[in-house]
């Protein structure tokens, strides 16, 4: 049966360069498994693989999107599970890796199948949402499915929004239709998580943001000052530069922001990974040894 190997760990930990070496040892392509590396306005902040790497070893899903399209997990597993059922004709094993949760288990065990939103009404709630804000979204959303209301992180715009137009379109809570049952897989799937000691984390997070700094970070987050309010942006390194813009904080504060937002995210990814069994958890340092 063939093989797919998923490679991730939290932001920072050293999967791009391991992912490289991997990638050559099996003779597979990389699809990456990172929600912000799909768009193209966003290598700098993304961390996205530099075009030295890119020509190293054939990847999937780099900058193919721009901020304003609209891409979901479901969707990302569709295209994915087709992807491979190509790559699989000429290939035993394949490698996922990024440290996208929700893109990973999507790919992994599958979203529950959603009907389509109307685009009239994505667009009205979403004029709604840049209007009023998201505590008008929230109040609706509490009252029509006060389970998802509960669940959902309620900082995400997003999700929020998407749990909402469910609701409104269907006339059932977003709920009913979030069973959370694996989907079978026709493939063996192999699992390793990437971990460090916490402070070496944190210093390699801070040593990249310092390095993202001097690649031209803020040139790049102020050239998308004008889409701020797309969902693609609300991402930590843009966010805590819009504040810049903003005159809110200094540049030294938006870094040390970044720097520290990014740790907050690195320990969610980390919890996020560790209710998973089935990971194998390594240090990268002395993980090519896997295959």
């Amino acid at each position: 049966m063939k093989t797919l190997i998923v490679l991730t760990g939290p932001t920072g930990v050293g999967k791009t360069e391991l992912s490289l070496q991997l990638a050559r040892k099996l003779g597979s392509p990389i699809i990456s498994c990172d929600s912000r590396q799909m768009y193209r306005e966003m290598r700098i902040g993304t961390a996205a693989p530099t075009e030295e790497q890119l020509r190293q070893v054939p990847h999937y899903f780099v900058g193919q999107l721009s901020i304003h399209d609209y891409y979901t997990a479901a969707r990302y597993e569709s295209d994915v599970l087709a992807l491979m059922g190509r790559l699989f004709q000429d290939h035993d094993s394949l490698l996922l890796c990024g440290g996208s949760m929700l893109y990973i288990d999507a790919v992994c065990q599958g979203i529950d199948d959603m009907p389509d939103v109307d685009a009239q009404l994505r667009s009205e709630l979403l004029q709604r949402y840049e209007q009023n804000g998201l505590d008008d979204i929230l109040a609706q959303l509490r009252l029509l499915d006060p389970v998802y209301y509960r669940e959902v992180d309620r900082r995400n715009p997003k999700r929020v929004l998407h749990g909402l137009e469910i609701c409104l379109m269907t006339g059932r809570p977003y709920s009913d239709f979030r069973l959370k049952k694996p989907k079978m897989r026709d493939f063996n799937i192999v699992k390793y998580c990437l971990n460090r000691e916490r402070d070496d984390l944190y210093r390699r997070i801070d040593r990249r943001v310092e390095q993202m700094m001097a690649d031209g970070l803020e040139e790049e987050a102020r050239s998308l000052l004008p889409w701020r309010h797309l969902n693609a942006l609300n991402t930590v390194g843009y966010r805590e530069m819009f504040d810049y813009f903003d005159g809110k904080t200094s540049l030294d504060e938006a870094v040390r922001r970044i720097q520290f937002n990014t740790h907050k995210y690195a320990r969610k990814q980390l919890s996020w990974f560790r209710r998973d069994p089935a990971y194998r958890w390594l240090n990268p340092d002395t993980a090519l040894d896997i295959v």
